[in-house]
């Protein structure tokens, strides 16, 4: 059995406000870039995994963009450690275990509601933010296979940089993909969305 999401109506709103000022206690600036259009449709939202922060980012653009009920997946054994986090949209994953499948189902079935966003990150652990290629694991693939009704995925790549301040500025740079629904051509489209971000970033100036 997996470990299903139960948003709280305590803990979640307390976290989301929790979110933001964390967020302006120890960041400079937030930025979101890119103009993506809200099709009133269920979001899978696919993330570079660069840090602890990035499933706050992604719950503020949820919060400042598409205000669905917010979800994301976690490996059990973290979030029985953080058991919090199932109250405010964690459900469980477990690698080589037959419960992944009931996993993918489970998520399938978030992206069954237009209600809800679903955060992914199919590079599966956390990267370097200077890394520039992404390998995706095969996950996302499985999700997609089984979810049947129309979905919208929007890739978000979050990016910082100090410049003259003392805390870093935030940019979260978001993509509508309306491509294939399989990994490589989902890995390959991500990859080019990430180096247009990096080449974006680097002509900023202060």
């Amino acid at each position: 059995m997996i470990i299903k999401a139960k948003h709280n109506f305590v803990l979640d709103p307390f976290f989301r406000n929790y979110v933001l000022w964390k967020m302006k206690r120890h960041f400079q600036s937030f930025t979101i870039n890119g103009a993506v259009q809200d099709k009133s449709l269920p979001i899978l939202l696919i993330c570079n995994h660069v840090s602890w922060w990035d499933g706050i980012w992604t719950l503020y653009t949820n919060q400042q963009l598409f205000k669905r009920k917010y979800h994301f997946m976690m490996l059990e054994e973290e979030l029985r450690k953080n058991w919090f986090f199932q109250y405010t949209g964690g459900f469980s994953i477990t690698k080589q275990s037959k419960s992944i499948f009931e996993t993918f189902d489970y998520t399938a079935k978030l992206l069954s509601d237009a209600q809800n966003l679903v955060l992914l990150f199919p590079q599966g652990n956390i990267k370097s933010i200077y890394q520039n290629k992404f390998v995706f694991e095969k996950g996302t693939e499985k999700i997609l296979q089984r979810t049947k009704n129309d979905i919208q995925i929007i890739f978000q790549a979050n990016l910082i940089d100090y410049f003259a301040d003392a805390k870093p500025n935030a940019f979260f740079n978001l993509h509508h993909y309306t491509g294939a629904w399989n990994v490589d051509e989902i890995e390959n489209a991500y990859n080019t969305f990430y180096e247009q971000c990096l080449q974006t970033q680097a002509k900023k100036e202060i």
